[in-house]
């Protein structure tokens, strides 16, 4: 029975983030930087880590108006955590120096490119397996050894509602994304017995930057697809990010969408609470058939744009 309550339950919570020290990649715009306000909203120490020097500043100089005591302090580091595992592991290191052990590492960098298979190039799904895997493994590896050391921390991986699902047009997005909860699964099971414990989160389309510029060149179908879902905003994102995170919990999801595909997919994920398990044993079937008709309707909206550019086709030829 404990052995069963420790593999069942498997968690800890996070005390007050007000003391703690919280790292952020892609901590410059979207979902990084709302999550990283939230945070200092709540006392925390918090280091930003971009690309973009620049937008890097400007994040800070919105998130310093937020600040609860004198004494809080916002890092900024230029570096792209997807390319130089070793330049990542010197800068973590130099800001641990700065403002002490990394409590928290939330991985939020990352990029989308929309377009089907055979129209990507190869050097496309080079690249988002690059910055949304390797972006996310670089990091973790620089600081996971400490947590372990100190018995204490958390680490956050960000993944997608694509990274639970494949669908039309993010063959390179959502490999790269399921490739996350894969490293998510395997790191807590290494981590657990030094208390240390994984969040993966899976948002889903987020009114971000980075959003727009994936619609600038989605396919019709995608685009048809993703609009059967409301846009969320990245406040509300973070805020449930940043309350799984500080509960103890596994998996993040928002919304009833979200929570029914996070238990769809549940697959052998672990669960943080018995409650959990027994409400993913009980609801599969019920989600299971919900899901039939969303895959139903998504099949459908191929085939009528199909047969749309098909019709074009012939016309084009014939006049």
């Amino acid at each position: 029975l404990i052995y069963l309550r420790w593999v069942l339950v498997g968690r800890r919570r996070l005390r007050h983030p007000g003391a703690f020290g919280i790292l952020v990649t892609g901590g410059s715009s979207g979902i990084g930087k709302c999550i990283a306000l939230e945070c200092y909203k709540q006392g925390a120490f918090i280091t930003l880590v971009a690309r973009n020097e620049d937008k890097l500043l400007q994040a800070k100089k919105e998130i310093e108006k937020h600040s609860v005591n004198d004494k809080q302090v916002v890092l900024c580091i230029s570096v792209d955590v997807s390319q130089d595992y070793s330049q990542v592991e010197n800068v973590i290191k130099q800001a641990q120096e700065k403002l002490g052990p990394v409590d928290m590492l939330v991985n939020c960098a990352g990029m989308s490119l929309a377009g089907k298979f055979e129209d990507l190039e190869v050097s496309t799904f080079e690249r988002l397996m690059s910055v949304n895997y390797l972006g996310s493994v670089y990091p973790s590896r620089a600081v996971i050894t400490t947590m372990k050391e100190r018995r204490v921390g958390r680490v956050v991986f960000v993944s997608s509602q694509a990274g639970q699902l494949g669908l039309f047009g993010y063959t390179a997005y959502s490999s790269s994304k399921f490739a996350i909860r894969g490293l998510a699964e395997a790191l807590q099971m290494e981590v657990k017995p030094y208390n240390v414990y994984v969040t993966v989160a899976y948002p889903p389309d987020t009114d971000t930057p980075g959003f727009a510029k994936e619609n600038q060149t989605k396919p019709l179908e995608t685009r048809l697809i993703s609009e059967t879902t409301s846009v969320c905003k990245p406040e509300q994102v973070a805020k449930q990010i940043v309350k799984d995170a500080i509960q103890g919990n596994f998996s993040s999801s928002i919304g009833s969408d979200g929570y029914m595909l996070s238990s769809l997919t549940c697959g052998m994920a672990p669960v943080t609470s018995i409650m959990e398990g027994l409400q993913q044993v009980v609801t599969m079937g019920l989600f299971r058939t919900i899901a039939l008709f969303y895959l139903g309707s998504f099949d459908s909206i191929v085939r009528r744009c199909m047969m749309q550019k098909t019709k074009s086709e012939t016309i084009d030829k014939t006049a």
